[in-house]
């Protein structure tokens, strides 16, 4: 398969076995395949995700930490005619960012959401983020997450399901290639629901981190599927409008 033209020709900067690389070739095949790379505009905030500048090959912004949904607003806003998405990590989107996502959600935006759930602050040194697993081990809570101090972990798509403007919300897992071209209809979906007008669109990928895992890139997978999956349900939670 040759490379998507929405895509840099150049390394992943990203550690081995990372999974962001498998989200941005994905994200990339969808633009190629809908011809949108002109009007794309993608919003990155602090963290890992903000390495995708050096990959895709369309129009980017930085937000600030967790605040990718409002520039995203902004942006939607005032050029309604781009193809617009916010790509943020658990620990940007989930805790620092929570109410920026909240309320673009509540609003009914009409932009696309990519979450992508490591459950764990990848960039900044592994510390515990709100999807963190009960009892897993972060550089914050070396003894596991204990959720009678730290809560337990956050399901940001039955949060945001409950709200009654978006128009699709669905939570799809990296794991496996079957994922993996089940997450890009998904994906590709959210995004054809934006050029048709239809409103906020938030998809959740279930991903990997192998450096602050502690973990193999293979044993990573393992992990994911023995742990975050069953955690994190896959599917949808909301499809046109519709709680599932």
């Amino acid at each position: 398969m040759s490379r998507p033209t929405s895509i840099k020709d150049c390394a992943s900067g990203y550690c081995p076995g990372c999974l962001h690389g498998v989200a941005h070739r994905i994200i990339a095949e969808i633009v190629d395949e809908l011809g949108i790379s002109q009007d794309m505009v993608g919003v990155m905030p602090v963290g890992c995700a903000s390495l995708s500048f050096s990959y895709w090959n369309f129009d980017s912004i930085h937000g600030a930490h967790g605040r990718a949904p409002a520039v995203a607003t902004g942006v939607k806003r005032c050029a309604p005619d781009r193809v617009v998405f916010t790509y943020q990590g658990d620990g940007d989107l989930a805790a620092i960012g929570l109410a920026e996502i909240m309320h673009a959600a509540n609003r009914g935006e009409n932009f696309t959401a990519v979450f992508i759930n490591n459950s764990i602050y990848g960039m900044t040194g592994g510390q515990m983020a709100p999807t963190t697993l009960e009892g897993m081990k972060t550089s914050t809570s070396p003894k596991g997450r204990d959720e009678t101090t730290e809560g337990y972990p956050m399901n940001m798509c039955g949060i945001l399901a409950q709200l009654d403007a978006p128009y699709y919300i669905a939570r799809f897992a990296l794991n496996s290639p079957q994922n993996v071209l089940k997450a890009k209809a998904g994906l590709k979906k959210a995004f054809m629901a934006q050029l048709e007008g239809k409103g906020f669109c938030f998809i959740e990928l279930l991903t990997n981190c192998p450096t602050n895992w502690g973990l193999t890139s293979l044993k990573s997978l393992e992990w994911m599927e023995q742990n975050t999956m069953p955690a994190f349900p896959l599917g949808a939670f909301k499809d046109g409008g519709v709680r599932v």
